[in-house]
């Protein structure tokens, strides 16, 4: 959600469409198996992320009025991403990440189901006022390394526009306000203004008197150094247990701060797709602070989640959890997307 997004207040939405299922998988026992050939499926129960109000809609609910605003989405193809990789990072840190963008789009060898590519036919589905969808596909246009810290180790809220800025004015990339999305990732050791404490990631459109130009961005921190709990949960769990509640599960590419930037990667193109300039797709009438597709399904990831659940995903072998299949064998767990077709939570993995 644009400026307020991941917001962790202390209010609790009570509804779930699938309390009872839960409740009684909840009284039954603490973990859901369903075993397959190569991995088995299982519906973990663990303890709320830390500050995390719940805003999960698995089932279809009235109570949410998700409404077009009559603003532009991204429906021109392809969609351009510009990656700004700010502070250090490796070579397959920076691998994992486009591997997951890339698996956005359509392929000519399609990866198993449930895919990635499956899991963004939900946001595309959502159109503007022409009947025009969100594009299905998604290219990496262009890379910048500003690996000097050009704006130090602290980024606010403006700052991470002047990142942009600097950006544009080095040339490495152009001026993309009708199919672009500039997407600005900081390493572990980068803060930024309400990160771990209020925010995960954000996405909004950069000032004219900023950048030059009004064009849509997103940013996503590592915070596998700084409040794994909080923004790469499940892979972390809170402090406060003091290992006497249900364990973390474990990350499909093995590192938890990578693999739980993953889901916010997704939870803001989602968003930023469907409502980059805040007038688009949103519930509420405060477009300030809009409830958006990927808030109304935050820490769902497979059927059955609610009440503690965060829903059916898939264990492989080594105890690694993921709910999407990817390029080059990529497995990631992402969170589900509310459906305008469905009015509900949908992911490709769903069991039902």
């Amino acid at each position: 959600m644009p400026l307020h997004h991941f917001i962790f207040s202390f209010l609790t939405l009570a509804f779930c469409a699938t309390s009872s299922v839960a409740a009684a998988a909840a009284a039954a026992s603490k973990e859901q198996t369903l075993n397959t050939q190569d991995a088995e499926f299982f519906n973990p129960k663990l303890p709320p992320r830390t500050l995390s109000s719940s805003k999960r809609f698995e089932g279809s609910s009235n109570l949410v009025d998700l409404r077009y605003h009559m603003g532009p989405v991204l429906s021109s193809s392809p969609i351009n991403i510009y990656l700004i990789w700010y502070g250090r990072w490796s070579l397959s840190q920076k691998l994992l990440i486009k591997d997951f963008i890339t698996s956005i789009s359509p392929s000519a060898t399609p990866s198993p189901s449930p895919s990635v590519s499956e899991w963004w036919k939900t946001i595309s589905l959502y159109t503007d006022q022409t009947g025009a969808n969100v594009s299905r596909t998604l290219v990496v246009a262009k890379e910048h390394s500003d690996t000097r810290y050009s704006h130090g180790y602290h980024l606010t809220r403006l700052s991470v526009q002047q990142v942009i800025a600097t950006a544009v004015k080095a040339a490495p990339f152009p001026v993309d306000h009708r199919n672009g999305i500039y997407l600005i990732l900081t390493s572990h050791d980068v803060t930024v203004q309400d990160f771990c404490r209020a925010v995960c990631g954000f996405h909004y459109f950069t000032f004219p008197s900023m950048v030059g130009y009004t064009m849509p961005y997103a940013w996503i921190g590592n915070s596998g150094k700084q409040c794994p709990e909080v923004c790469a949960y499940p892979f972390a769990v809170p402090g406060y247990m003091g290992g006497g509640g249900p364990g973390a599960l474990l990350p499909p590419n093995g590192d938890v701060g990578l693999d739980g930037m993953i889901s916010v990667i997704a939870h803001e193109l989602a968003e930023l797709t469907t409502n980059p300039l805040v007038n688009a797709w949103y519930a509420g009438e405060d477009p300030t602070a809009p409830t958006e597709i990927g808030d109304l399904c935050e820490g769902l990831y497979g059927t059955g989640g609610g009440g503690g659940y965060i829903g059916q995903v898939i264990r492989d072998r080594k105890g690694r959890t993921y709910n999407m299949n990817g390029n080059k064998g990529r497995k990631f767990l992402v969170q589900w997307i509310w459906s305008p077709a469905l009015k509900a939570c949908a992911g490709p993995n769903a069991l039902d």
